[in-house]
Order: C-alpha cells, then structure tokens, then sequence
C-alpha cells in the first residue's frame, strides 16, 4: 500500500493512486483491498508531514522516506533535507502504538513489524493522560523492529498544585451554658455542657458543672476529649466547695497541629497508557480541642447559712465548660509531573532498535502541596452561679476549650520521568549504531507553605535512565 500527503483515501493505495492517510494504508495492508485480494502487510509511505496518530498490528510493516516525486516511491539512503524521513507529529496522542493479539491482524503470534524510515515526534503533555508525552507504544505482546528511524518525545506537563483547604477557620467551640444561683434549689443542677461535632464526626464536649447542694457543692467533669496524657492537667474538672470555695474548671488543651505531609517519592507505574507518577500525600486533619472543664458548685451552708429561711438552700451551681474548636482540614498532595518517554514496551513485547535515535524530553514538574486549614478557635466557659452572703455558696466557671490544630500541609508531587525506553516484562535490544538518552528529569514539587529552602514534604525528582525497566505488575495466584 503507498501513502502520499498528495493522496486520496478514496484510492486503492497502489503507485499510482496513493491513499492519504498513514492509517488508511495500515488498513488495507492488514486486511486487503477486498475482492478476495490477500493482505499484501506492507505499507509505503512518501518523505513529508503526517499530523495523525497510527496504530500498526505486529506483522504489517511501515517503509518510510520514500521519495515520490515523479511516481518513484525509491529510497537512497543518501538524500538530504529536513523532510527525508516520513514525520508523524499528530497534535495529540502517542504517534505510533503497535498492537498484538486479539486486537491485530497479524500473519502469525510471532509476527514483527519493520518501522524504517519514520520520525515520530510527540507532542508536548500529548499521551491521553494530559501530561505525558510518549512517541511510541508497544502493547502487550506486541513486535516492532525500529531502523534508521528518529523515536522523539516532547516534554512532559508540570503537576497540578495540590487544593488548599479552606482559608477561613475551622469551626469554631460552643460557649458554656452558665448555672443556676444559690437559693433557687435545694439541688441546683450543674449547668449542662456544650458539644462541638466536626466534619469528620469527632466531638469536642465542655465538661458539666458541678451542683450546687445544701451541704457540699459538686464536682464538675472534665473536658473531651482528653489529650494523649493529659501532661499539663488541661480541661480539668473543678472541685465543689467544701471547706474552701469551689474552684474553677481548667482550659482545655489545644488540638495537636498536624505535620506536613510527605512529598512523592517512588519511580510510578508503566502501563497500556504509559506512566502513572505518585501524587504527594494529603496533609492530615489538625486534632481538636479539648473542652474545657466543668466548674465546681457551691454549698449552701457553711458557718452561716448562705440562703433566707424561706427559700431553697442549695449552694449556687457551677458552670460548664467551653468546647473546643475543630482541627484544620489538611491540604491536598500535589500532582506528579508528566513523563517523557521515547518508546514504552508492556510485558511480551519484542522491540529491536538499529541505527535509530530514541529521546525522552523533559519530565514536568511536581505540583506543590495544598495549604492546611486553622483550627476553630475554643469558646469560653459559662459563669458560675451567683451567691449574696457567703464565698462557699457561689458557683465557679467553667473552663474555656482548647483551639482546634493546625491542618497540615500537604506533600509536593513526585518529578515526570524521563527515559529513552521504558520497558516492563519486554524484550528489549539495541544494536548497530542504536541511540538510546533520556532528557532532563521533573523536579519534584515543594510542600505546602514552604519558604525559600525548606524542603520538609517535597516530593522526589524524577526518576530518568536511557532504559528503565520496570517491575511486573502483582498478580494474586489463582484460587
């Protein structure tokens, strides 16, 4: 079959009527003219500029550079100018792929393409992912022998950065309910606590306020949660008057700020579609506040009684604490960068490369890390009750709750690999003249909120090698 930008794909694809298109060519060689005509499995394509994407089937041959004019369609080997090879540079997608088994018309399993004369660029961030750029695939099981042939990649596309959370707070804790004065009970129910339910169902609760009774006050309850430890005693309940006044519920602890997340690191996955980077991981949620402490309630006798003869003689009641505010959401992971890739070989493939170059381009770049949400800020306690004669009778506050944590950031996407080949479970060979580089790698992204040096979260450079050969895939055993 001849193929000739001059064409017509209404032609039968002989010498004098040449077809247009490279792939229309392809399919009359694989399958034939019709009319009982056998597959001739041979495809001759004229020196000059072919913007589309082609898919072969191992078996078919594709015989590039022909100089057609005058009807010549001969090859010299020797004729100059920047048009001698046939290009193929489609706008998207990966120039060449070479196909095998059930969806190729082949002349055999162990059928092999010859590829000679054909310079296949791709475009930049052109693969179907968006972000690689890859200039030939060979699928799995797939046989391709590639000579006096230019194999190029364009650059891949930088990550995308990483969403931040939002920029406002987190929600925010309840104010405490204040309490019951003296002499309105004989028991003055400590005051009620507050709850905070956050996003992610983790609640933050101001502890009770103790009660207000005749002959001792109560205890309030601590806040929740409680913090690893309780190290600095936080969000203590108070104690009920006795012999000393009530006192006081303690603040709640702050939520733990969480850390930066951990930028990309690995060398991804090669598959049908290419290269599959790693995203930066995602910052983790900052923990919440602790709710404050319940305060202590009073008593309504001591030397003297607190209250008139007729009225109730509880002491005053204490206050309930303050909830806390929830943790900041955590940033998301930055993209990775888009690969550079010459050719890709999948698992049973055959690739031979002779006298021919084959260039990866630039990885792009990882994608920094989204920025963390504040926490919500802790409310304030609720009051105690209020008494007239006596300093055991009144009823104490309840203690504020603990901010919520700092979400943190998240990690910088991994760098865009850059190899000549990429192959996985693939016969590679490279002989006579073969040239084989990768170009520049990606850098990896930064982490979220970074400043000019710090590198905690970013994410690894890209991985690059002229041949990189990947691991297989894991297969479980069959049951």
């Amino acid at each position: 079959m001849f193929v000739s930008e001059n064409g017509d794909d209404r032609n039968p694809g002989t010498k004098g009527a040449p077809v247009k298109t490279l792939q229309h060519g392809i399919g009359l060689a694989a399958s034939g003219r019709g009319n009982g005509e056998a597959p001739t499995r041979r495809v001759y394509a004229c020196g000059g500029r072919f913007q589309e994407a082609i898919t072969l089937p191992s078996g078919v041959d594709l015989w590039g550079a022909r100089l057609c004019d005058g009807g010549d369609w001969s090859y010299n080997g020797s004729f100059g100018g920047p048009n001698e090879l046939t290009v193929i540079a489609p706008l998207l997608g990966i120039p060449v792929r070479v196909i095998a088994g059930d969806d190729a018309v082949t002349a055999g399993d162990d059928a092999t393409s010859m590829i000679f004369g054909v310079r296949a660029v791709a475009a930049d961030a052109a693969a179907s992912d968006g972000k690689s750029s890859i200039a030939m695939i060979l699928s799995p099981g797939a046989r391709a022998t590639v000579r006096e042939s230019d194999i190029l990649a364009g650059n891949g596309k930088d990550g995308e950065p990483g969403e931040d959370a939002p920029s406002f707070r987190a929600t925010a804790g309840v104010m405490g309910n204040d309490a019951a004065d003296a002499c309105t009970a004989d028991v003055a129910m400590g005051a009620l606590p507050v709850v905070t339910v956050c996003d992610d169902g983790i609640e933050s609760t101001g502890g009770y306020g103790g009660d207000g009774r005749i002959e001792r006050g109560g205890d309030g309850t601590s806040g929740l949660p409680e913090p690893a430890g309780n190290a600095d005693a936080r969000g203590l309940a108070g104690g009920g008057a006795f012999s000393m006044p009530c006192t006081d519920g303690q603040d709640g602890a702050d939520g733990a700020p969480a850390e930066r997340a951990a930028g990309a690191a690995g060398a991804g996955l090669l598959g049908v579609d290419g290269w599959t980077g790693v995203r930066g991981e995602d910052g983790k949620r900052g923990g919440v506040g602790q709710g404050g402490g319940g305060g202590g309630g009073g008593r309504g006798r001591g030397p003297s009684s607190a209250c008139p003869a007729d009225r109730p003689q509880g002491g005053a009641a204490g206050g309930a604490g303050g909830s806390g505010g929830c943790g900041g959401k955590g940033g998301q992971g930055g993209g990775y960068g888009g690969a550079s890739i010459g050719i890709v070989a999948l698992q049973g493939s055959a690739l031979t490369v002779e006298a021919s170059k084959v260039l990866g381009g630039k990885g792009g770049d990882g994608g920094v890390g989204g920025t963390g949400q504040r926490g919500g800020l802790g409310a304030d306690g609720g009051y105690g009750g209020h008494a007239v004669l006596t300093d055991l009778s009144r009823g104490c506050a309840g203690g504020g709750g603990g901010n919520g944590g700092r979400g943190g950031d998240g990690g910088g996407g991994l760098g865009g690999a850059s190899f000549g080949i990429a192959s996985m479970s693939a016969s590679v060979t490279l002989v006579q003249d073969a040239t084989v580089l990768p170009g520049r790698p990606g850098q990896g992204g930064r982490g979220g909120n970074t400043t000019l040096g710090d590198t905690l979260g970013q994410g690894q450079e890209g991985p690059t090698l002229f041949w990189y050969r990947f691991d297989a895939p894991h297969q479980e055993p069959p049951r």
